[in-house]
C-alpha cells in the first residue's frame, strides 16, 4: 500500500518570490524619481534574540532596496523615553514604516509603546488601531505572520471560503488576528486554547489547521482530518534535539494532511516578506 504524503507548503520559496516582487517594485519607484521606502526599527534593551531579529530584517530590507535604520534605547529607559522616540519617528516624513521590536523590557508597558505608532506607519500591524481595523474591516496593515499564512494559502491556490478552520492558540500577534483574517475570507473559524477540552475533537473536523500554541509536537497525525491543510506556526526548542520543532508532529501529520508547512521553512520566512511588502505600501500611502 502506497503511503500518503502531504505536499509541502514551502515558505522559503514563496517568500523569496514575494521579496523579489517587492524589490522590483521598489526599483521602479526609485527609477521614477521617488525615495525608496524606509523602515525604522526601535530596539530597546539588550535582548540577544531581538538584536538578531532586527539584524535579519535589516538584511532583508537591503536586499529589497529598502532603507532601514535602527533606533536604540537602553533597557533602563523610561516609558516616556520609549514613547517619545516613537512619536519622533511618526513625525519624520522620510520614514515609511516603524517596527517596535518586542518583547520590551518588563518595566515598560509594551501595549502603550506600540500604540504610539501611527497606523499609517504600523507595518508590523500590531498596535490596537491596526488590530481594530482588521476586525472592523477598515484600512489597516495586517499583522505580518498571520498575513504570511494567508498569503501562503493563496499562493498555493488553497481555498479558504466555506472551509472550517481551527486555530490552536489565541495570542494577540498570531492566533487572534489569523482567526479574524480567516473569518474575513468567509471561513468558519474555531479557536482552541489551553482551556479547551478535547482539542482533538475540533481538529478532526478541520479543513484548515493553524497551530500557534507554542507546545512542541502537541498535535499528532491521529488528531488531523485526512486531507486537511496544516499550517504549523510553532517554533519550539526541545532539549536534546537540534533545531526548531513545530507544534505539529510532522512525521505523523504529513501522512494525513494534503498540504503541510515544514518547521523551519514554512511560516517563518513569510513574516519578513510581508513586513517588506507592508513597508513598500506604507511608502505609497496605501494599505493594500
Amino acid at each position: 500500500m502506497t503511503e500518503v504524503r502531504g505536499q509541502l507548503l514551502d515558505g522559503t520559496i514563496t517568500a523569496r518570490a514575494l521579496r523579489n516582487e517587492v524589490a522590483r517594485e521598489v526599483a521602479e519607484l526609485v527609477k521614477s524619481g521617488k525615495n525608496p521606502p524606509h523602515l525604522a526599527a526601535v530596539l530597546i534593551g539588550d535582548d540577544p534574540a531581538s538584536h538578531t531579529y532586527v539584524g535579519m530584517k535589516q538584511k532583508a530590507c537591503a536586499q529589497a532596496g529598502i532603507v532601514s535604520s535602527i533606533h536604540t534605547l537602553p533597557s533602563s529607559c523610561t516609558q516616556a523615553n520609549a514613547e517619545n522616540l516613537v512619536k519622533s519617528l511618526n513625525l519624520d516624513p522620510s520614514i515609511s514604516g516603524i517596527l517596535v521590536q518586542h518583547p520590551l523590557p518588563s518595566h515598560l508597558h509594551e501595549t502603550s509603546v506600540l500604540d504610539m505608532v501611527s497606523p499609517e506607519k504600523d507595518v508590523d500591524g500590531i498596535c490596537r488601531a491596526s488590530l481594530g481595523g482588521l476586525i472592523n474591516g477598515e484600512p489597516a496593515f495586517p499583522s505580518c505572520t498571520p498575513a504570511g499564512i494567508i498569503e501562503l494559502l493563496d499562493r498555493y491556490s488553497l481555498p479558504i471560503e466555506g472551509k472550517h478552520a481551527v486555530v490552536i492558540g489565541r495570542s494577540i500577534i498570531l492566533g487572534k488576528p489569523v482567526a479574524v483574517m480567516l473569518l474575513n475570507r468567509n471561513a468558519t473559524v474555531t479557536i482552541c486554547h489551553s482551556r479547551t477540552p478535547d482539542i482533538a475533537k475540533h481538529l478532526l473536523n478541520a479543513d484548515i489547521v493553524v497551530a500557534a500554541v507554542g507546545k512542541a509536537e502537541m498535535i499528532k497525525g491521529s488528531m488531523i482530518k485526512p486531507g486537511a491543510v496544516v499550517i504549523d506556526a510553532g517554533y519550539n526548542k526541545v532539549e536534546g534535539r537540534k533545531g526548531d520543532v513545530g507544534d505539529v508532529e510532522f512525521e505523523t501529520a504529513v501522512k494525513v494532511a494534503s498540504y503541510i508547512t515544514p518547521v523551519p521553512g514554512g511560516v517563518g520566512p513569510m513574516t519578513i516578506a510581508i513586513l517588506l511588502r507592508n513597508t513598500l505600501r506604507a511608502s505609497q500611502g496605501r494599505f493594500s
